[in-house]
C-alpha cells in the first residue's frame, strides 16, 4: 500500500503536516453564496481541501415515517430521515459551480458520494479523491466503485468494528485501490472527547498497513492536535461561518478563526514529533552553559585540599561536570586559585 500520495498536488503521509479537510456538509443552509463563503473561509484558514456530500433525499432513503425512519434521540431527535436529508443535501446542480469556485480560490474540492450516480457526477467534474462516510463503510459495492476510479480513497470508520474495517479495505484493494486513508471516527454528533480512543490511530495503522487520520466531531481542536501527535496524517472537521446561524451540523462545526487555529496547532503538533533523539539540539547550546559545574568558591593556596567548603556544584557550566565532585574532594590544588574560578583538571594536583 502507498505510504504517501498526493491529492491535487498536496502530499499526504506521515512525513507531512496533516492534510486538513473542511467539511461543508449542510452548513450552506440552502444557499450557494454561503457555500462559496465557507469555501473562501476554508482557504483563508489554511485548509487543504473542502469536502462536499453528494446525495439527495431520494438516493439516501424513502419518504416514510415508519419504525427506523424517524430519528430517536440525539441532535436530530424526532426528524424524519427523508426531511433531514432533503434539508441538508447539497444540490447536484451546484456541484459544477462549487468545483469551479475551488479552482478560483486555489483549494481542492472533492466529495462523499452516497451511490454510484454520485460517483458518475463527480467523475465528470474531475474530483481528485473520494471520501466514504462512516455510515457507508459497510456499503462494499460503493467502496469498490469509488476505488475503481483510481483516485485516492478516504474511508471513515465510525461505528465499524474490526471485521467491517477489514472488509471495507479488502473491497477497496480488490477494486484496485492503493492510495487509501482510514479515518478513525466516533459517529456521535457532537462527540465527547472522552469517547475518542485516539490510541486506536497507531494501532490501526500497524494492524492494517495503511495511513490513518481522524474525522473529528468533538468541540474545539484539542482532539485533532492529540491525534496528530499519535500519527494522524489527515484531519477532517466541519466548518461553518457562525454556529449561531444554526443548521443540522452547526453544533459540531468550527467557525473560521477556530478552524485556522486547528490548522496551525496540528502543524505545530506534527513538527514537534521530530525524530527519536537523545542528543542536545543546537538550539540548546546557550542554555547548556547555564548548567551546574564545579567552581572554586573560596580563595585557595597551592597545595590546599579541596573540600566541600571551597568547591561546589553551581551555575554556570564552565567547569568540570558535577559528577566529578567525589573524585576531586581530598585532592590538592596545583596552583593558587581565586574564588569564582571554574575547576578544571589542570588545577588539580595528581
Amino acid at each position: 500500500m502507498s505510504r504517501e500520495f498526493s491529492i491535487a498536488g498536496r502530499t499526504v503521509g506521515a512525513g507531512h503536516r496533516p492534510y486538513v479537510i473542511a467539511e461543508l456538509s449542510a452548513n450552506h443552509l440552502g444557499g450557494i453564496e454561503r457555500a462559496f463563503a465557507i469555501m473562501e473561509a476554508a482557504k483563508h484558514a489554511g485548509a487543504d481541501a473542502v469536502k462536499l456530500q453528494t446525495y439527495t433525499a431520494d438516493t439516501m432513503t424513502i419518504d416514510h415515517d415508519g419504525p427506523g425512519f424517524v430519528i430517536e434521540g440525539g441532535l436530530w431527535d424526532g426528524r424524519k430521515l427523508y426531511d433531514l436529508y432533503r434539508e441538508a443535501h447539497t444540490p447536484w446542480d451546484w456541484h459544477e459551480a462549487l468545483f469551479a469556485k475551488g479552482r478560483e480560490f486555489g483549494i481542492a474540492v472533492f466529495s462523499t458520494p452516497f451511490d454510484a450516480t454520485a460517483i458518475d457526477l463527480l467523475e465528470r467534474l474531475g474530483a481528485p479523491a473520494y471520501k466514504i462516510a462512516s455510515f457507508e463503510a459497510v456499503d462494499l459495492a460503493l467502496i469498490a466503485r469509488a476505488a475503481a476510479t483510481g483516485k485516492p480513497l478516504i474511508i471513515s470508520t465510525g461505528m465499524a468494528d474490526r471485521a467491517e474495517v477489514e472488509q471495507a479495505l479488502a473491497a477497496a484493494r480488490a477494486a484496485g485501490g492503493r492510495d487509501i486513508v482510514l479515518l478513525h471516527c466516533v459517529s456521535s454528533y457532537p462527540a465527547d472527547p472522552a469517547d475518542s480512543n485516539l490510541r486506536t490511530i497507531p494501532e490501526m495503522a500497524s494492524e492494517f498497513d495503511v495511513l490513518v487520520g481522524l474525522s473529528d466531531h468533538t468541540p474545539g481542536s484539542a482532539v485533532a492536535v492529540a491525534a496528530t501527535a499519535l500519527g494522524a496524517c489527515a484531519i477532517e472537521k466541519h466548518l461553518t461561518l457562525r454556529r449561531a446561524d444554526g443548521g443540522p451540523d452547526s453544533a459540531f462545526s468550527l467557525e473560521p478563526d477556530e478552524f485556522a487555529r486547528l490548522v496551525a496547532e496540528t502543524a505545530v503538533s506534527h513538527a514537534a514529533l521530530g525524530r527519536v533523539s537523545y542528543a542536545p539540539e543546537a538550539s540548546e547550546g546557550a542554555m547548556r552553559k547555564l548548567r551546574r559545574s564545579l567552581y572554586v568558591v573560596a580563595d585557595m593556596a597551592e597545595g590546599e585540599v579541596f573540600t566541600a567548603q571551597n568547591i561546589r556544584a553551581i551555575r554556570p557550566g564552565l567547569g568540570l561536570a558535577p559528577r566529578h565532585l567525589s573524585d576531586v574532594l581530598g585532592m590538592r590544588a596545583s596552583a593558587p586559585i581565586t574564588r569564582g574560578t571554574p575547576l578544571q583538571w589542570q588545577l588539580v594536583k595528581v
